[in-house]
């Protein structure tokens, strides 16, 4: 197996691991760079561009979830906060 070959399999079993948003968004740069260059042989691009897909998928789902978690503070008529969910 070539080196090419063992990194991109390695990078394909980071992607199905739990990954938080900052390092899934920074892989995602990273293979958007490595796209952009178009110095990448077609059969790594596509490996890159499904894995990119992946982590696109993961980032929105990592924000759906943190949307959700969002709440926000409403002041009552007694002048107490207490929370409640975001407006959409």
């Amino acid at each position: 197996m070539t080196e090419n070959t063992q990194d991109m399999k390695e990078q394909g079993q980071q992607t199905e691991q739990p990954m938080e948003f900052e390092k899934a968004l920074a892989r995602l740069e990273e293979i958007v760079r490595k796209l952009e260059a178009n110095d990448t042989p077609l059969e790594q691009s596509l490996k890159l561009f499904e894995e990119g897909v992946a982590l696109t998928a993961r980032c929105n789902a990592l924000l759906e979830k943190a949307e959700q978690q969002v709440s926000m503070l409403v002041r009552g008529q007694d002048g107490t906060m207490t929370p409640a969910p975001m407006p959409k």
